[in-house]
């Protein structure tokens, strides 16, 4: 596994195709009739169910050099297999958490929680849905290179959508006005697109090895446990998945929210996770193989002590978690962080070439504690001069956490010591020149062409243990969002970019 460079005086195409505005506009009438006939959809600001808009999408695939995206492809397996092996250090996870619980309340109830149900757990198995995002980087005379901007462990959205997009992009492909846009607008440079399947099989797997491990007398229907946010607007994607599961696997799903589980989940004896029915009380209880959180990332998660209660409950027992509260942990910015300093990555996957491969994606991080590297970042947080080429990450989930560039200096003078502790300062990836696309905002139904950035996802999925070690370690997919360049946040579902499909190009 080697790392992967182009050199940066090959460019990108030019972007977009040019076309008029009254072939854009019949164009854009086609992306919409697909996106409202195959799910390409959101829930309306409000998430009334009785209704839907179609998802933000790009008109066209945005290119993307091909030999970076098979490496990124490749490195997926290394990622999982380093989060697997964090996830089952308790001595190294409990050192890197016990410098964020000071500082990170959040974090910090996580960590609590772990510490109190880790030696009363009966299920040894952890589930991980994954996906890492990366971007181009480019500097100065330097090759062109992918760079890792997260690595996420807990409900990793979008990889139902994003498999949707690729047929929308397929299917315009199909109209001859539309491939005679531009030469590179060829079928055989859209990349397979099977996140749905990959995301679902991972899933499936899981829920064949709890039923490997329960009696075989206990007749209860075994289902996957969707636990979900209230009002939540991303539901197509994770609807597309429960249908899947029962079409392909047979396997039933259950969603519900951590309110609805605190009158509706219960242990058995053997610690089985038992749901019963809410509105028909003949219906027989099920029980739960996999407990798949879609929420529970964020505190609004959790506003009232019961629900954590309920996250206790979930944890103890016997259903396989994807994720553990352990594997979540593991996939705070914190822990992105300390794998940075040197010799760290090696602790996992030993020294050789899968660690330079994993270390070659790496962007600069530093803590912002009292270390000597704390306190280089600190100046470099604090110089407006220098500010501009980073970014301050809490150890916070979900879009619109992020401090960005000249806004670092006068935020990061407003914390105290301890809340500076809680985000770590990483370096800026620098994009290629700016490429420029025909983005559709989702209920808009109007193209709308400006420079853009886009952000490689790569969906993995590994079940793992103790005792058993990594028995199934996948890549699951990919998924590509590009956001306008004055958007420094890339999180689809809050409006600051649309889901996207490569078009893999030679460079």
């Amino acid at each position: 596994m080697e790392d992967q460079q182009v050199e940066s005086n090959m460019s990108l195409p030019s972007w977009p195709p040019q076309t008029t505005p009254e072939h854009t506009e019949h164009l854009t009438h086609q992306l919409l009739a697909y996106c409202l006939a195959h799910s390409l959809l959101l829930l309306p600001p409000g998430a009334n169910p009785a209704s839907a808009i179609h998802a933000p999408v790009s008109l066209f695939p945005t290119p993307f050099p091909r030999q970076l995206y098979a490496h990124a492809l490749e490195l997926g397996p290394a990622f999982n297999e380093l989060y697997a092996k964090i996830t089952l250090d308790v001595k190294w996870l409990d050192g890197v958490m016990e410098k964020v619980a000071g500082v990170d309340e959040f974090q910090g109830e996580l960590w609590k929680l772990w510490r109190e149900v880790r030696d009363d757990a009966v299920q040894p198995l952890h589930l991980l849905l994954s996906r890492s995002d990366y971007l181009l980087h480019t500097a100065s005379a330097a090759p062109l290179s992918l760079r890792q901007v997260e690595y996420n462990t807990m409900s990793s959205s979008f990889g139902a959508l994003s498999t949707q997009t690729h047929g929308l992009h397929a299917h315009l492909l199909r109209d001859p006005s539309y491939a005679a846009l531009h030469p590179q607008l060829r079928p055989e440079n859209l990349p397979e697109n099977e996140t749905l399947r990959g995301l679902v099989d991972g899933l499936a797997a899981g829920h064949a090895a709890y039923e490997e491990s329960r009696n075989e007398n206990e007749e209860r229907e075994r289902v996957v446990l969707f636990v979900v946010q209230d009002a939540e607007r991303n539901v197509f994607d994770q609807r597309l998945l429960e249908y899947d599961l029962l079409r392909r696997h047979n396997i039933r799903t259950i969603r519900l929210t951590h309110t609805e589980l605190s009158t509706r989940a219960s242990l058995s004896p053997s610690r089985a996770l038992i749901l019963t029915h809410p509105t028909s009380p003949h219906t027989p209880p099920v029980e739960v193989s996999i407990v798949y959180f879609r929420s529970g990332y964020t505190p609004e998660d959790y506003p009232t002590p019961s629900l954590w209660r309920t996250r206790s409950l979930l944890e103890r027992s016997s259903a396989i978690k994807c994720p553990t509260l352990a594997l979540q942990l593991a996939g705070a910015k914190k822990v992105q962080q300390v794998l940075a300093a040197p010799g760290v990555v090696e602790r996992f996957l030993g020294p050789g070439s899968k660690s330079e491969a994993v270390r070659s994606v790496f962007a600069g991080l530093w803590p912002l504690d009292d270390s000597p590297e704390g306190r280089e970042a600190q100046a470099l947080a604090r110089d407006p001069a220098q500010a501009v080429k980073y970014v301050l990450k809490p150890q916070r989930e979900g879009g619109g956490n992020n401090i960005y560039r000249e806004a670092i200096p006068p935020f990061f003078e407003k914390l105290s010591k301890d809340q500076r502790e809680a985000y770590i300062l990483m370096e800026l990836i620098e994009p290629p020149a700016p490429l420029a696309n025909a983005l559709v905002k989702g209920g808009e139904g109007v193209a709308r062409t400006g420079e853009v950035v886009s952000e490689l996802g790569v969906y993995g999925t590994a079940l793992f243990g103790v005792e058993k070690g990594i028995v199934r370690n996948e890549v699951a997919g990919h998924l590509l969002r590009t956001k306008g360049r004055e958007s420094d946040e890339g999180g689809v579902a809050v409006g600051f970019s649309v889901i996207d499909e490569l078009l893999l190009v030679d460079v």
